[in-house]
């Protein structure tokens, strides 16, 4: 219900929605912003030392740098990818909004990866990520889910996600990292998952 209505917002009503995003991302940071400092801290070290790569909030990334990291990848990478704008002013938007969990995967100061969990302060997060073009098929979409669920249960998240049956590598990625639940089968061949906590 809850991904329906924000859908809703987000697409009809920008402008509520935005209202909305600034509200949550105040009351998301009274709850759970000392917890989160902590827990972050401590899981993007961990999966730095375990991917040999930088791995780095979106807010302290130069927006230029993520917006061409969007703009250099195929028309068809965005066929079940469109959580948000990806020009610089959206992008800047996101990196302000404290409930926006962003984190960016670099290897040698390029962007490599990106995931995010959009998260509401009344503890559910609705994670998605996507590798780059010339980093796919090194397990980065598999880390990512692993680590936006250390950093989404740590704080004590529920998660949740869509993905498409069509997407096959996203699938296999969700399936793969997480124990999942099917909430509910949508439109266009996609799954509304609960990732579980193990």
């Amino acid at each position: 219900m809850l991904y329906k209505i924000a859908h809703f917002l987000r697409d009809k009503l920008p402008f509520i929605w935005d209202l909305i995003d600034i509200l949550n991302s105040g009351l998301f940071a009274i709850r759970y912003g000392r917890k989160l400092k902590t827990v972050e801290d401590e899981v993007l070290q961990q999966y730095a030392e375990m991917s040999g790569m930088e791995v780095v909030r979106l807010r302290d990334v130069p927006t230029d740098k993520i917006a061409n990291f969007f703009v250099a990848q195929p028309e068809d990478a965005y066929t079940f990818f469109k959580p948000h704008g990806f020009d610089v002013k959206s992008l800047k938007k996101l990196q302000r909004n404290r409930s926006f969990l962003a984190y960016v995967l670099m290897e040698n100061g390029q962007v490599s990866a990106y995931c995010f969990v959009r998260s509401f302060f009344m503890g559910k997060g609705f994670r998605g990520r996507m590798v780059g073009m010339d980093f796919r098929g090194r397990g980065l979409g598999t880390l990512m889910n692993k680590m936006m669920n250390d950093v989404g249960f740590g704080i004590g998240l529920r998660l949740f996600e869509t993905v498409s049956k069509d997407n096959v590598a996203s699938y296999r990625s969700a399936l793969s990292a997480s124990n999942v639940r099917i909430v509910e089968e949508l439109e266009h061949n996609e799954l509304y998952l609960e990732i579980i906590d193990e």
